[in-house]
């Protein structure tokens, strides 16, 4: 037994090795004759390369190699090589039958007799397809990374050796820092840095950081090869062996110049933001305050001159009826400071060269500077025009000179100085109400005190003020700021303690001709007249002193509480030459739409509005409307006189305010300065009626009742009526409805409306 037991062992090794092959799935092993047929076949070739036995067996194992191989007659050259060296290892392509192919790792050994003959070969095959995509897919993941980096150029990605030195360099660093590869590998990164840095060891601290933190991020300023610096955004991290050994650092730069400045842009935005977002906030208070306190003064100066006109001869009672009087011009003063802040006034803009308007105040100017301040004028050669209201133009200059004058107490020197000016993108990037574009630029330089850094900021504040108690109100630069806003211009402020102050504004240019500019003469007298003027007035207290003061003037008056019943009076036939009516009242209809629908009924009427706050209804773009007439509250009954006779155009009538006049000569000019109408008072309110009604019948008028529109139809239907004097809310069919249905049966009608409410902009009435 002993002696066969070797061969019994090689039977059993042959027959595991047997049972391995033909039941593997795993390689595809299979026998080749010296002829190059397949002569095996096993389950792993039938799962790895798709032939089943019987479709394989006797075929030339070339079958299994692609075309291309074929083709370069790659299996004889490997049966060759086998032959000759007795082993062939080899990775490439494989066909399956279905025609796929796949990447096999092939190893192909020779068989031999005992005597050396060439018997043939066994070839094992394995699918390492999964293995090699993962190979390729290293080996492209490392050249798609360098290509990363080196076509980064937003970036400077480069490594430094552990002692600081470029050890490589890409595309974005070249761009960035302007060296070439070339020129910087090997050199310390210490370059980059300023000297001031460099001095006080910022990169080696920045290396130590990140051995120590294995990070170091900061910004800072940088120098590029030219010399030249940028603001840097770097990284340093530190790069290890697995067993922990500093390896190098790798370094990464960004030049973050623009968002640094771009973040210094947004900051001072912000800040103009919220300094308009403020100065928007308190217009509209100091509007709305401005409207009611001018309703006030207005009471106070018609009364204050009706009894000033009747106690002319009366010295004691005169004189305090004269002090009154500027205390209400100082109190509209202040108003008028407080609109023009929040860009409410209604400015009447012409075109005008400013050279012109500074000539000429020169001479007021000298008086209120005074002896001790010089005054030079610089004006630069072609000086382009621009659209402006020249009078309000003129206060802020005087407004001006008068701070500079405050603040040079020993004397100095000012000066006016016209140039033109071109406000580009970048200057005007944070500043959100100021377009870009060509200005005409007024400066006003003092010699005196200057002012702090957080007073200039505060400056333009209402009611902000750094002189003593009672030397200022604090509303002069306001003013010059809102005007300026409200002309679609930009205002600045430049100030040094001790070197004195330099105001700027800017006026977009214009580029129409200048136009001399209406001048208003002062009348000795007032001029009255004998018209029919309606007044239109939601303030009983207000209305009630313009009737005297008109009145008083001659005229025949009319008046309505609000705009539906002024349209009311005016449809209803009574001649009307004038309508005086505020602007800015209560209710659905507002003035302007009812002056519209008044102006088509009646075509020969003249419109003045009044009013102490437009609140945009007749002013648009910070102008008046074209064609309208605007006369501010308060006004004086002068003021009054002198601009019905400019609208109306003629002449007019001398009225005597000589203090000898008797209450008996005005008693007998009275019934010539009225002439009698019919007129419908139509009202719901029996109070109001009852009034309206009486005060038309003290004025002359005939004045016929009709509680509602059902009622003055009837009355329309049979008598005739010069006037429609209407609410504008009634109940069931409202004012504006009953004047359209009067308006049409009588053509010829008048309609006046009263209300308290305000008129809407956009209202269609259908006539005239």
């Amino acid at each position: 037994m002993t002696t066969h037991e070797p061969e019994n062992a090689q039977s059993h090794a042959d027959d595991w090795t047997r049972q391995w092959v033909t039941s593997t799935a795993d390689y595809s092993i299979f026998l080749i004759t010296p002829a190059g047929k397949v002569a095996s076949w096993n389950p792993g070739g039938t799962a790895i390369e798709g032939y089943r036995p019987d479709e394989i067996m006797g075929e030339h194992f070339s079958v299994l190699y692609t075309e291309d191989d074929r083709r370069n007659r790659v299996p004889d050259a490997l049966m060759e090589s086998v032959r000759r060296l007795g082993r062939h290892d080899t990775e490439g392509w494989r066909r399956r039958m279905d025609g796929s192919t796949f990447w096999a790792s092939v190893v192909t050994t020779a068989l031999r007799s005992p005597q050396g003959e060439f018997l043939g070969a066994v070839q094992v095959v394995r699918d390492v397809s999964e293995n090699r995509r993962a190979h390729e897919a290293v080996i492209e993941s490392e050249r798609r990374f360098r290509l990363l980096v080196q076509g980064v150029t937003d970036y400077a990605i480069f490594m430094l050796s552990p002692d600081g030195y470029v050890t490589n360099w890409n595309n974005g660093a070249r761009r960035i820092k302007g060296y070439s590869e070339q020129e910087i590998v090997g050199s310390h990164f210490s370059r980059f840095y300023t000297p001031e840095d460099v001095a006080a060891g910022l990169p080696q601290r920045g290396l130590e950081t990140a051995v120590r933190e294995g990070r170091f991020e900061a910004e800072g300023r940088r120098v590029r090869h030219d010399g030249t610096t940028f603001w840097a955004h770097v990284v340093i991290d530190a790069i290890r062996e697995d067993d922990g050994t500093l390896v190098g650092f790798a370094k990464i730069t960004r030049d973050v110049t623009e968002r640094r400045q771009a973040n210094e842009l947004l900051e001072q935005t912000q800040a103009a933001l919220l300094q308009a977002q403020k100065m928007e906030a308190i217009g509209k208070l100091t509007g709305g305050v401005a409207h009611d306190f001018n309703n006030v003064l207005q009471v106070l100066r018609g009364n204050l001159e009706l009894l000033e006109n009747r106690h002319r001869r009366d010295v004691w009672s005169g004189e305090r009826l004269a002090h009154a009087i500027d205390a209400v011009e100082r109190g509209a003063k202040l108003a008028s400071q407080l609109l023009a802040f929040g860009r409410r006034q209604a400015l009447r803009p012409v075109v005008v060269n400013l050279a012109a308007m500074v000539r000429g105040m020169d001479s007021m100017l000298a008086r209120a500077l005074g002896e001790t301040i010089s005054v030079e004028t610089v004006v630069a050669a072609g000086l382009w025009n621009t659209l402006a209201d020249t009078h309000q133009m003129e206060n802020v200059l005087l407004n001006l000179a008068i701070n500079a004058r405050d603040a040079m107490p020993t004397g100095g020197r000012l000066t006016l100085e016209l140039a033109n000016a071109m406000l580009d993108d970048r200057y005007v990037r944070p500043l959100s109400d100021v377009p870009p574009g060509q200005y005409v630029m007024l400066g006003v330089t003092d010699t005196g005190t200057g002012m702090t850094p957080d007073v200039v900021e505060r400056a333009f504040d209402p009611f902000f003020t750094t002189k003593p108690e009672g030397q200022g109100t604090g509303l002069g630069l306001s003013m010059a700021y809102g005007f300026v806003k409200q002309s679609g211009g930009h205002i600045r402020i430049y100030s040094e303690v001790g070197h004195g102050t330099t105001v700027r504004i800017y006026l977009p240019r214009s580029m129409e001709v200048a136009v001399e500019p209406l001048t208003r003469h002062d009348h000795a007298v007032m001029i009255g007249g004998k018209e029919t003027i309606l007044v239109v007035e939601d303030d009983a207290r207000v209305q009630s002193t313009v009737v005297d003061m008109l009145t008083n003037l001659g005229y025949s008056v009319l008046k309505a509480d609000d705009a539906q019943q002024a349209l009311t009076v005016i449809r209803s036939g009574v001649h009307i030459d004038v309508l005086f009516t505020d602007v800015v009242m209560p209710g659905t209809l507002r003035s302007p739409e009812m002056a519209r629908q008044a102006a088509l009924l009646l075509p020969h009427l003249k419109i003045l509005f009044t009013s102490g706050y437009t609140q945009n209804a007749i002013v648009h773009g910070g102008r008046l409307d074209p064609g309208v007439e605007l006369l501010s509250k308060p006004y004086s009954q002068e003021e009054l006189a002198y601009k019905l006779r400019y609208i109306i155009g003629t002449p007019g009538d001398t009225v005597s305010t000589a203090p000898g006049r008797s209450d008996t000569a005005q008693a007998d000019a009275a019934p010539r300065m009225a002439r009698a109408l019919r007129v419908l008072v139509v009202e719901d309110d029996v109070a109001s009626l009852d009034a309206v009604c009486e005060i038309l019948q003290m004025l002359g008028h005939d004045a016929a009742k009709a509680g509602n529109a059902t009622q003055a139809m009837e009355r329309l239907r049979h008598d005739r009526f010069d006037v429609l004097l209407t609410d504008l809310n009634l109940p069931g069919t409202s004012g504006i409805e009953l004047a359209q249905q009067a308006v049409a049966a009588h053509p010829d009608l008048h309609v006046v409306f009263a209300s308290g409410d305000e008129l809407p902009d956009d209202l269609p009435l259908g006539f005239p």
